[in-house]
């Protein structure tokens, strides 16, 4: 049996994907596609086309739960969407977010509420910050909890960085030394969000774990998406995401033609009626 994550896009080898499988990637040079996910349904669907990583969000605020941002999100509105990804799915790697406010306080915070997600099924949870989450990042990895980081526009501080481009100037040196002491802590792998291109293949090209882009550019090593906005599922489309199809139109379509059969008699036909 084969551990190279190409076999894995192809469906050949049945197991779950795990972060040695994402190192090695890394190191053969080859390119991986991460996506959110939020249920069960999604979650079996990308896994049967080879999505190999799945984020369960904190960005389900703003997708799933109507909230304006990812802060006020919590454990409690994440564990039950992490059950459901894990039970729809046979093989993707599966990451569970911290939200905002659970991991903070202290690295002894940070570990308890791991656990719960570990407990609930998750394969291994993403935090963001550089130097000032390390205490945090340390005591999960040495408590047996793998770790993805997160750098550059963080979500959970949008009302102190807003959102916009992150890492210009010498504020990208500061994001390079963030990621190397993410990566001498013991993270498995770190999330770059909306910084230059160019910083985006430095910071690559410095660590030797894999690098996850979302809005910074073509030279990281895998990109994520959340996965309304690679459907077009969400109103509008982003700069830092491309839409895939139209789900929004085609969900649309599907929903008037349906009221439309119900209004004129149409369904329930004899087809689906019983005797």
């Amino acid at each position: 049996m084969s551990d190279d994550l190409n076999t894995l896009y192809g469906g050949i080898v049945n197991r779950r994907v795990t972060t040695r499988d994402l190192q090695a990637a890394k190191d053969r040079g080859e390119k991986w596609a991460m996506l959110t996910s939020y249920d069960m349904l999604t979650a079996q669907l990308f896994d049967e086309v080879g999505i190999p990583v799945l984020l369960v969000g904190d960005s389900a605020g703003n997708n799933v739960l109507g909230y304006d941002t990812t802060v006020p999100v919590t454990m409690e509105d994440l564990l039950p969407l992490v059950r459901g990804v894990v039970r729809g799915t046979k093989r993707p790697l599966v990451v569970a977010d911290l939200p905002f406010g659970s991991y903070q306080e202290s690295p002894t915070q940070a570990l308890q509420n791991s656990v719960r997600f570990l407990q609930a099924g998750a394969h291994a949870v993403k935090l963001e910050g550089g130097r000032r989450v390390l205490p945090q990042v340390q005591l999960l990895v040495e408590s047996g909890v793998p770790v993805m980081g997160h750098l550059g526009l963080t979500p959970q501080s949008v009302n102190t960085l807003g959102y916009r481009v992150q890492g210009r100037g010498e504020a990208g040196d500061q994001l390079i030394d963030d990621a190397l002491a993410l990566q001498a802590a013991g993270a498995f792998a770190i999330v770059l969000e909306v910084v230059p291109a160019d910083l985006g293949e430095r910071v690559s090209k410095e660590l030797d774990i894999p690098t996850i882009g979302i809005g910074a550019g073509p030279g990281c090593d895998a990109q994520v998406l959340v996965w309304t906005d690679m459907a077009g599922l969400t109103p509008k489309g982003l700069k830092l995401a491309k839409r895939y199809a139209d789900l929004r139109a085609v969900l649309g379509d599907a929903a008037r033609a349906y009221a439309d059969e119900v209004r004129d008699g149409q369904f329930p036909g004899p087809e689906h009626s019983f005797t």
